[in-house]
C-alpha cells in the first residue's frame, strides 16, 4: 500500500510541475506541453495534482477538457483510492 501512494504522490506531483511549466511556457511565448499529455498526466494518477496546477496557476481554466475533466478525474481517484483503502 505504501508503494501505491507514493505512486500516488509521485504523479500528482509531477502532474502539478507540468501544469506550472506549461503556463512558463506560455508566458515566454514557447513551444508547450502538448494538451494530451497533461490530460494523461492526471488520468495516470495526477488528477488531485493537475487539477490544484490548474487552480494555483489559474491555467488551462476555460478549456472544457480541463474545467469539467480534471475535477471528474480526480474525484474518481479519490473515490477508488477510498474504495481500495477500506
Amino acid at each position: 500500500m505504501m508503494v501505491l501512494l507514493f505512486l500516488l504522490f509521485a504523479a500528482n506531483s509531477l502532474a502539478f510541475l507540468a501544469m506550472w511549466w506549461d503556463k512558463r511556457l506560455a508566458r515566454l511565448d514557447r513551444r508547450r506541453i502538448p494538451e494530451n499529455t497533461l490530460l494523461l498526466l492526471a488520468l495516470c494518477g495526477g488528477g488531485v495534482g493537475g487539477w490544484l496546477g490548474m487552480k494555483q496557476f489559474r491555467h488551462k481554466t476555460q478549456h472544457w477538457r480541463f474545467s469539467l475533466g480534471l475535477p471528474v478525474i480526480a474525484l474518481l481517484q479519490i473515490g477508488l483510492l477510498a474504495y481500495f483503502m477500506i
